[in-house]
């Protein structure tokens, strides 16, 4: 009696074998093959080499070849034309650079010019405010009242306070209320916050 084991064993032997005969019979097939064709291979003499001729192309590349060339031509001249342009650029480049540190220059002297002048304007108005301190009040009363008022008050917002009371008190009253109100309005219109 045979076990279920017993009978897949048996029919994988008969596969195994099969399969051994099919691959020996393909070996035996090849060897045959190679040992034929080996024996013609070295009785053969060798065979001369095809040479290459260049030929001329055929009639359709010769105008494909002048397009070719034709764009490489037009290319090379826009390479050297950006070429020229980026020369161009540099030099423009380098020129605005030069004209801008010219300005910045010239920017610094305008500067201290100006420090220099407004320092000078400065100093004449605070002597005149002096001068006009040290007259006595109903001379420079006379002189404010030729001012214009607001040019007056300017001078009578520099001066000492008891210097610009007794200029005041030699003012017409009129004028001496217009000045007043100039100098109340100086600084009503700076923020307050």
């Amino acid at each position: 009696m045979t076990t279920p084991r017993s009978k897949p064993r048996s029919g994988r032997r008969r596969v195994r074998g099969t399969l051994a005969l099919l691959a020996g019979l393909m070996l035996a097939s090849a060897v045959i093959r190679l040992g034929t064709g080996v024996g013609e291979a070295l009785t053969r003499e060798p065979a001369a080499q095809p040479t290459v001729v260049a030929e001329a192309p055929p009639p359709r590349v010769g105008p494909l070849l002048e397009a070719v060339r034709a764009r490489e031509e037009r290319v090379a001249e826009r390479e050297a034309a950006l070429e020229g342009r980026l020369q161009a650029l540099a030099v423009a480049e380098a020129q605005l650079a030069a004209q801008i540190e010219a300005l910045r220059i010239a920017e610094e002297r305008l500067a201290a010019t100006l420090a220099l002048a407004d320092g000078a304007a400065e100093r004449d108005i605070d002597r005149l405010t002096a001068v006009y301190e040290a007259m006595k009040p109903r001379d420079a009363a006379l002189l404010f009242e030729e001012m214009e008022a607001s040019f007056a008050a300017g001078f009578l917002a520099r001066m000492r306070p008891d210097a610009a009371a007794a200029v005041m008190a030699g003012l017409e009253p009129r004028t001496a209320y217009t000045i007043s109100v100039i100098l109340a309005g100086r600084h009503a219109g700076v923020p307050t916050e």
